[in-house]
């Protein structure tokens, strides 16, 4: 493979279910992939878990009626606000269900015109001239004002699919300002992913009495319920009519146990890592795809840290340009670069991002969302460069 760089191929995997055996399900997998294609394994390739099928093997999955319980507990009686939730059937809708039956009303704080992560709720909002910092509204103004509210790629109207998981308990409130929240009540869940932490700290300085987040839902178990210690919530998917998958729980040795199997089986050392949702943007929709809290919860030493590159096209166009032998030289610059490159210019346009980050990422375009039906990606090649 000496004029391939990086490889991605999506390994296919039978049906996963739940308290399988991953492990084995790995190693048979690289076996047929092995036996079949011609592929090979080789030292320092990755191999990447996809986070549903490791959750499905841990049996993490928690009912409607846990998350209810678990609110209840920890909310108490009256009434409870919820701020900031993504635009979402599979992510936030059945959790909306849980919550609100653990409450005896529920004020929903909504963001417009987007969610966090870039969900729209109104449909060419820049010609209303609205400063959408300035003005809350109530759901019926909220219709009054803005005719078009269906989501543009899922046709769903999100408004009228929270409000009719409970009409009766749930109040909608369009707002940017989460202090909003507190003329409602002093209660509070804090359902967004990435700036939750702000949030509750805001909250909290603003006199709120019970502030909590969706990583405080089903951190433990329910009467024998799934869990997540470090997550709670975030990062679940609906799996039944009253089953939520939760993200998978921390288990290094789930790591270590593949990296010594593949070993055994195959004499090489690899690293492995399991991943979510990948960090991009999609450039039409505007969408951030990563709604799991991180993009990978646990993974091998070898893949902590980030890239450290000189730019190829930096060194073409300015160390070396007019240069006969410029091949050999950027390989011998590229051989004999600093161990830190931070704010050389040779690196500029390198922006350093955590291996796990981006290999996360490579690892959810490859397997996908849908029917490809490749939970597992080899990546080969990944720390190799230009002078190699």
């Amino acid at each position: 493979m000496s004029k391939l760089g990086t490889v991605a191929l999506g390994i296919k995997a039978p049906i996963i279910k739940a308290e399988d055996d991953i492990v084995k399900i790995v190693i048979d997998s690289l076996k047929d992939a092995i036996r079949e294609d011609g592929i090979t394994i080789d030292d320092r390739d990755i191999l990447c878990i996809t986070e549903a099928v490791v959750a499905k093997g841990q049996n993490n999955f928690v009912s409607l009626d846990d998350i209810a319980f678990d609110v209840k507990k920890k909310m108490g009686k009256g009434k409870v606000g919820l701020i900031y939730p993504i635009f979402s059937r599979n992510r936030f809708a059945p959790l909306l269900e849980g919550i609100v039956n653990g409450v005896d009303e529920l004020i929903l704080i909504l963001s417009y015109p987007k969610d966090e992560v870039g969900n729209s709720l109104i449909k060419n909002f820049h010609k209303y001239n609205i400063n959408p910092y300035l003005r809350n509204y109530t759901l019926k103004e909220f219709k009054n004002t803005f005719k078009e509210t269906v989501h543009e790629f899922t046709d769903v109207d999100y408004l009228d699919l929270y409000k009719n998981v409970n009409k009766d308990k749930i109040s909608i409130v369009l707002s940017n300002d989460p202090l909003e929240v507190l003329k409602y009540t002093d209660k509070v869940i804090v359902a967004s992913v990435h700036n939750r932490a702000e949030l509750k700290e805001t909250l909290i300085r603003n006199n709120a009495k019970k502030v909590i987040d969706l990583t405080e839902i089903l951190n433990e178990p329910v009467n024998g319920s799934g869990y997540n210690e470090e997550y709670g919530l975030l990062g679940s998917n609906a799996s039944t009519s009253t089953l939520v998958k939760l993200f998978p729980r921390h288990d290094q040795s789930l790591i270590t146990k593949i990296q010594d199997k593949v070993y055994k089986e195959f004499k090489k050392k690899i690293e492995v890592m399991v991943y979510g949702d990948g960090g991009f943007k999609d450039p039409i929709g505007g969408i951030w795809e990563l709604a799991d809290p991180v993009i990978s919860p646990m993974y091998s030493k070898g893949l902590e840290g980030t890239p450290n590159e000189v730019k190829l096209k930096y060194l073409a166009d300015n160390d070396f340009k007019g240069k006969l032998n410029i091949d050999d030289l950027v390989k011998e610059r590229i051989k004999a670069k600093e161990k830190e490159l931070k704010g050389k210019s040779e690196s500029l346009g390198t922006t350093p991002r955590r291996y796990v980050d981006l290999v996360g990422s490579l690892a959810d375009l490859v397997t996908g969302s849908g029917d490809k039906g490749t939970p597992f990606v080899l990546i080969k090649n990944y720390f190799k460069n230009y002078s190699e």
